[in-house]
């Protein structure tokens, strides 16, 4: 069994308020309480906002940098023991599959030398191997993560003979997906931390977990995560999609 905890953020710079803005007939973060709830999750926890919508609430306080921050303050007061599961989902991915939500839980039992787990997918497109917004990951033969980039990783070189607007090729190039799950153990010494100097270059908080040698489990996702919120044309879009005929919501 696991937990899911949504670390909801309110005072989002480019998208003021958009955990509340509205989706169809609900708040955006009540569309993610949702499908965490039918991932079969033990316990799903999130921001005060939720309690319209009958969640459980757990304040933390507001001077965390992070999710992950705010997810360790509800793990320690919760007094959840170190080889405990929990989830962390993020609160602008109305269209995260539940099954999703299900699979990153699974893969820390199944994979014990883990400290973290996460998932993928496969580029579809070389404008996204070129997309600094869109987040790259190679793993080793294991399926651990060896690193995590805004830059065109892996890079084919037979495919690019005059440089970066050259490139042919992103065959073999995965996307990451930012859902985790945790060892607790690992969740609250990765809470410690301090930020490291690839994390500051690339502005991506997981390569603090692997310049401090905690270990991240990649897979690929069963089911590709559908798109998050972060400016008013993605909004639109996700309102469009859950609008749609045949939408399942």
């Amino acid at each position: 069994m696991f937990r899911v905890v949504i670390p909801a953020r309110f005072a989002s710079t480019r998208l003021p308020g958009k955990a509340l803005l509205p989706i169809g007939c609900k708040p955006m973060l009540q569309w993610v309480y949702e499908r965490a709830s039918s991932a079969g999750a033990r316990e799903v926890f999130i921001a005060s906002a939720a309690r319209a919508f009958g969640a459980e609430v757990i304040m933390t306080a507001r001077t965390h940098a992070s999710g992950t921050d705010r997810i360790a303050e509800v793990a320690r007061s919760r007094n959840w023991g170190a080889q405990e599961i929990v989830v962390n989902v993020q609160g602008d991915e109305p269209l995260i599959p539940a099954v999703a939500i299900a699979q990153v839980a699974r893969l820390l039992p199944a994979h014990p030398a883990g400290d973290i787990a996460t998932l993928a997918t496969a580029l579809e497109s070389l404008e996204e191997l070129l997309d600094p917004n869109v987040v790259k990951v190679v793993t080793d033969t294991d399926g651990m993560a060896l690193y995590f980039s805004r830059a065109p990783i892996p890079w084919n070189s037979d495919s690019a003979p005059a440089g970066l607007a050259s490139q042919s090729n992103f065959a073999g190039a995965r996307r990451h997906r930012g859902i985790y799950a945790y060892r607790v153990a690992a969740l609250l010494r990765l809470a410690q931390l301090p930020c490291g100097m690839l994390e500051q270059r690339e502005k991506l908080e997981q390569l603090r977990a692997l310049e401090h040698g905690l270990r991240i489990y990649v897979e690929e996702a069963l089911e590709r995560p559908g798109p998050d919120v972060n400016t008013l044309a993605d909004l639109e879009r996700v309102r469009a999609q859950i609008a749609s005929p045949g939408h399942n919501g």
